[in-house]
């Protein structure tokens, strides 16, 4: 269980610092006394927090306080792990997350989900692409092809890709296939845009470029990604919420938790004394 979340132990009581900043965004997600736990492992402590709309809002903390659990507790992933339940809610766009009638194929069409390491299908690109529209059922070759070229584009690539869509998805280089998957993620345009650690496998020049992309989705789309890289949470996002031991300790404007955070904990953390 140990390696699914942090230490059981319970970390020191006291409410986050969030911002006055955050309460002025409209909220795309409201993540509402938010509970799971692994079995008997708690992995994550009564979090809330609101995720603004169109901007890009970074998870940062030490490995194992519960960034990435929280993630894909968004859209319902955890729900595949044996022995896991939770309290409290998540809401998106005011509709409940974890209702009991909530159908979750459907609720995973709501969103876009690029995970740490680039899973492009064994198909081409222009199938991988289409893909969510294919399974709901989208025929029309026009609206297909539309959505492939948009897609392509919004994620930056279709330059490189644009007289080869017919070759397959996994000939791309590393860099090429995460930000085809993006592109995937972003062709049913998801209400939120989920991002867990999505450079974490690329050299430094596929780095810079999904970076360079995150900042060009910001304002059309609403990201939430999880990263373990400080500087890359710095350079790509609008809020940073900074977690410890499965609890939300700050969150606020990026540039206020890196410079002036109000937390010592925080301040700890992003100076690099600890983590």
């Amino acid at each position: 269980m140990a390696a699914f979340g942090p230490s059981t132990a319970q970390p020191a009581p006291g409410a986050p610092e969030i911002h006055a900043a955050v309460a002025n965004e409209e909220a795309v997600l409201d993540i509402d006394g938010f509970s799971l736990w692994y079995g008997a492992a708690r992995a994550l402590w009564d979090i809330s927090m609101r995720i603004p709309r169109g901007k890009v809002t970074a998870l940062i903390g030490p490995s194992g306080c519960g960034k990435s659990t929280l993630l894909r507790s968004v859209n319902r992933l955890n729900d595949l792990i044996d022995g896991v339940r939770i309290e409290g809610d998540m809401r998106l766009n005011g509709d409940s997350i974890y209702d009991r009638a909530v159908d979750v194929i459907e609720l995973r069409k709501r969103m876009g989900m690029v995970f740490q390491k680039s899973n492009p299908f064994p198909m081409s690109i222009y199938e991988n692409v289409v893909y969510p529209l294919r399974i709901d059922g989208v025929t029309d070759k026009r609206v297909l092809d539309e959505v492939c070229e948009r897609s392509l584009r919004g994620a930056a690539i279709w330059d490189e890709v644009k007289d080869r869509l017919q070759t397959s998805g996994l000939s791309l280089s590393g860099g090429q296939q995460q930000r085809l998957c993006i592109a995937r993620a972003i062709a049913a345009e998801p209400e939120v845009l989920l991002m867990d650690e999505p450079c974490s496998a690329l050299d430094p020049i596929a780095t810079g470029r999904v970076e360079d992309l995150i900042a060009d989705l910001k304002g059309s789309y609403t990201v939430l990604i999880v990263t373990h890289n400080m500087q890359q949470a710095s350079r790509s996002s609008d809020y940073t919420a900074f977690m410890y031991l499965g609890r939300l300790v700050e969150y606020g404007p990026t540039d206020d938790i890196f410079m002036r955070p109000h937390r010592k904990e925080t301040e700890d953390y992003v100076s690099g004394r600890f983590g």
